[in-house]
């Protein structure tokens, strides 16, 4: 219990260390190096004693930061919104091998939608394969995949 209370303390705190920061505070990556290396480090110390103690939580706190640090560089709740929104409009209205882009200008993360030729499965729904590229933090990932059209107009990804 007492691990938990600590935790919830450092998940209460960040915000408020974030604020330290001045206007605009830390970014998400930021926030996320810095819980993950205060939990990390709590988690450390539960386990040995002495200095195998201190070396579990420099070692909780290294591998904590890195995490969070990862964690915090991923696609945030607008990116997400934005390349969903982008989807279904490419795939709905899209000529085939024309690309759809979003931007989120918050922090310049964007991303492409491109749709193929669409054409009716054995259920006969409208299908369409696509390519998307999302490009977070500089880093580009493409993925490829397979959406149909829903009954009510909405498209699913089915692989």
């Amino acid at each position: 219990m007492k691990i938990i209370s600590k935790i919830i303390v450092i998940l209460l705190a960040a915000p408020m260390l974030q604020a330290c920061q001045g206007p605009g505070g830390m970014n998400k990556q930021g926030s996320g190096t810095l819980i993950g290396g205060t939990a990390g480090a709590l988690l450390g110390s539960q386990f040995g004693g002495g200095t195998g103690r201190l070396a579990a939580v420099g070692a909780g706190a290294l591998l904590g930061a890195i995490l969070g640090n990862q964690i915090g560089a991923g696609m945030d709740e607008q990116d997400r919104k934005l390349a969903e929104l982008t989807s279904q409009r490419a795939l709905e209205a899209a000529p085939s091998g024309s690309s759809v882009q979003w931007r989120n200008p918050d922090n310049g993360n964007y991303g492409t939608v491109t749709p193929s030729k669409a054409y009716k499965n054995n259920t006969g729904q409208y299908c369409r394969e696509y390519t998307q590229t999302v490009v977070v933090g500089g880093k580009q990932q493409k993925a490829y995949g397979t959406a149909c059209r829903q009954p009510d107009g909405q498209w699913q990804v089915v692989n």
